[in-house]
């Protein structure tokens, strides 16, 4: 059985991610890229850093082992900052049903990276398929132009380079096997996202006078930096620790859906019949991921006891589990006694 917490931390996880690339898409035309993404963190820092230390005591705050550090560096430079860097600077050069589609790559990276470093995650033969059936299920959600989808080289690299690091970043905390929260482990790699994102806006020459602080742009940063920030990471990497990087990054095939409706709710965006047929084959792809974790085996021999009982429910008393009696024994011992004294 899925806990609750998981489908929990599943399905909170997908709707603030996928609400990303409606507040980034809001939220670009006042900040710059880069910047816009280091203020991101800047603000998922503070907010998860209070929440951690008024949560945690002081000693599961301090990281204490390789394994600890090794985790938070993956958190902070690869699945949080170098992903989402590269993410909204890609946007730029791709749309964001392109973008959706380069990103849900993602958990399909995954597993190439999770064989290598992890001997107790792999796929099999239906959990491929599951994803490619999933994967199908996004094309069809977010619907490219075919043109779309092949021009603009250089967006889409970015944007793959993202999904890279981000289903690098997710194995390697696995990997890495600390002993921190996953909690405390993203509080720590926060403000190295941070750091790394301001340094790529400083090298970019964006300056924060470009800013234009409207109440759309506030409220697309408050966002994207608590909701989609701070509280997202909390249920993303607790999935990893929880379910493993190639289950938890599925999450990737359920944000394009999100963005979809979210589009439509918010920017009055139709959502056209293929949209509805993929969000049903992103379902039969989960379904089939999902079923690798069901007991086939125990599930028919729970069917045949509950047959073998409901079947000896209905035959007659005299027929069901009848010990023989010691009268019924003494008759018995009677007939032999005189078929012998016959003889």
């Amino acid at each position: 059985m899925v806990e609750r917490r998981t489908l929990a931390f599943f399905a909170l996880t997908s709707v603030f991610f996928g609400g990303t690339f409606v507040a980034a898409k809001a939220g670009l035309g006042y900040f710059p890229p880069l910047l816009f993404v280091a203020l991101r963190f800047d603000v998922a820092a503070v907010v998860l850093a209070s929440y951690a230390i008024l949560t945690t005591s002081r000693d599961g705050l301090l990281p204490r082992t390789r394994g600890d550090v090794v985790g938070i560096l993956s958190t902070g430079i690869l699945a949080i900052g170098l992903t989402n860097a590269l993410l909204f600077v890609g946007q730029q050069y791709a749309t964001s049903a392109v973008a959706s589609i380069v990103f849900s790559l993602n958990p399909v990276l995954t597993p190439v990276f999770a064989a290598a470093l992890l001997s107790d995650e792999r796929l099999s033969a239906r959990g491929v398929a599951g994803m490619i059936l999933a994967l199908v299920g996004v094309g069809l959600v977010v619907n490219p132009d075919p043109a779309n989808l092949l021009a603009g080289g250089f967006g889409k690299v970015i944007l793959l380079t993202g999904a890279v690091a981000g289903a690098l970043g997710s194995v390697l905390i696995r990997w890495a096997d600390g002993g921190l929260s996953s909690t405390v482990r993203t509080a720590w790699g926060l403000p190295f996202a941070a750091a790394l994102c301001h340094l790529l806006s400083w090298s970019a020459g964006e300056s924060a006078a470009a800013i234009a602080w409207t109440p759309t742009a506030v409220l697309a940063l408050a966002y994207v930096g608590i909701f989609a920030g701070a509280v997202a990471y909390i249920t993303y990497f607790g999935l990893i620790d929880d379910t493993g990087a190639i289950r938890a990054n599925l999450v990737f095939y359920v944000v394009p859906v999100v963005a979809t409706l979210g589009g439509a709710a918010f920017l009055g965006e139709t959502i056209p019949l293929s949209a509805l047929v993929g969000f049903g084959v992103i379902f039969a792809g989960f379904a089939v991921l999902g079923s690798e974790s069901v007991d086939v085996d125990g599930l028919r021999a729970k069917a045949r006891r509950t047959v073998s009982v409901s079947s000896r429910r209905h035959l007659p008393a005299t027929f069901v589990n009848r010990a023989p009696s010691d009268d019924s024994r003494d008759v018995t011992e009677e007939r032999r006694g005189r078929v012998f004294d016959s003889d």
